[in-house]
């Protein structure tokens, strides 16, 4: 059982930047493949970006492509999510997910393991 937990959400104006991490516990870090996702008010869950084992593949949904940057770091058990040049519509709560998957994913089914969220607003 993987146990996922989210920091680093927050308030924040438009144009400015946030790091989101997920500490992941109780598997094998580095074997899974890992999401970001996002559900703002009255809106289905919808993928914001993966990565891959050992890093050697991304994905990103085409709203946040060159603004966020997904990252990984098996030594701490710990993916990121860098996310600049913010805009209202970014606001969102944003959950990690895990995925026993060699490289990234954007279907949310993939994901068999999910974390509680962190709350992202984003004000313009």
């Amino acid at each position: 059982q993987v146990m996922l937990v989210e920091s680093g959400g927050g308030l924040v104006q438009a144009g400015d930047f946030l790091r989101l991490s997920c500490a992941a516990s109780g598997g094998i870090f580095s074997t899974y493949s890992m999401g970001w996702f996002r559900q703002a008010p009255g809106k289905e869950r919808e993928f914001v970006a993966s990565i891959g084992r050992g890093s050697g593949s991304t994905a990103y949904a085409d709203s946040v492509k060159g603004r966020f940057t997904i990252s990984r770091d098996d030594a701490k058990n710990t993916v990121y999510l860098q996310m600049n040049s913010l805009l209202p519509e970014d606001t969102a709560v944003y959950y990690c997910a895990a995925a026993n998957r060699y490289y990234a994913s954007s279907g949310r089914t993939d994901y068999a393991y999910w974390g509680q969220g962190t709350q992202v607003t984003v004000s313009s």
